[in-house]
């Protein structure tokens, strides 16, 4: 019977760790053509900007017409599920109009708040990989360069205060 109380805990860990390498290497999934938002139902491909998405421990991904809605979830106590990661596109190399693909890690990604190019919502967030393209959009549409660490969640509301724009 000792053998199996020592097997137990041992076996948890490796399961817990297993568990937990799976999660921590999940990649994004690009959306289909008919994929909708999370929180709006609005129908990804019919709108410019950075999407998002949220890949859940679990396996569920969730998909964010703006980078604004993904943003305000990642910032948000009220995100309790556990992520396996969250992603935003490079709009450094990606169509404003049609983006598609260039996924990169949302917590790493600069960012352009209150540009004067608009998402599926309206003003939005523009997301980068490299802190050059960022700047070259900034200086060709206005707004101001952001790390993930510098945004607030009162710079993310959803309740139309999106980039500081208190004029809707």
């Amino acid at each position: 019977m000792s053998s199996i109380r020592r097997f137990v805990p041992v076996f948890l860990v490796v399961l817990l760790a297993a568990c937990a390498q799976q999660a921590a290497t999940m990649e994004p999934v690009e959306p289909r053509a008919d994929t909708h938002c999370e929180l709006d139902g609005m129908t990804l491909a019919d709108y410019p900007g950075p999407k998002g998405q949220v890949r859940y421990a679990e396996g569920k991904t969730a998909y964010f017409c703006d980078t604004l809605e993904l943003l305000s979830m990642l910032l948000h106590p009220e995100l309790v599920r556990p992520m396996a990661g969250a992603y935003t596109q490079d709009m450094g190399h990606a169509d404003w109009e049609h983006p598609q693909g260039n996924w990169i890690d949302a917590t790493k990604a600069i960012y352009v708040r209150g540009a004067r190019r608009n998402g599926s919502m309206g003003p939005t967030l523009a997301s980068f990989a490299e802190r050059a393209d960022a700047e070259a959009f900034a200086h060709q549409f206005g707004g101001e360069v952001l790390t993930y660490a510098q945004i607030t969640p009162e710079m993310v509301r959803l309740d139309g205060a999106a980039g500081g724009d208190m004029g809707m």
